[in-house]
């Protein structure tokens, strides 16, 4: 575990307890919450970490399907679905079970 993984945790507890405080809309903590996560994408790709970066970057998608006024079936693939495949693109991509497509060798 990294300096961003300490830093995703903290700030994932952060907004999970402003849901909970803080009488805002759920629009609201989703932008936050997809705004967050965008950033640590960022930093994830500016770190070398592309694979990662894409999973944070799916589960962006995920924090907008919260906003999104879909039919409860196709709320669920998708939530659950972006969800899976961000955690399968962060652990792939932890792990080394992905290939090192970024990188170019002369």
């Amino acid at each position: 575990m990294d300096r961003l993984d300490v830093v995703a945790a903290l700030g994932c507890v952060v907004l999970v307890g402003a849901t909970w405080q803080l009488p805002l809309e759920t629009g609201v903590l989703a932008a936050a919450f997809a705004g967050f996560l965008l950033s640590l994408s960022v930093w994830r790709l500016y770190g070398g970490r592309p694979w990662e970066a894409l999973g944070w970057f799916v589960w962006v998608w995920t924090a907008v399907t919260v906003v999104l006024e879909l039919p409860t079936a196709t709320f669920v693939v998708a939530f659950v679905g972006t969800g899976v495949l961000g955690t399968m693109l962060l652990l792939g991509g932890r792990y080394g079970v992905l290939l090192d497509v970024w990188t170019v060798e002369n």
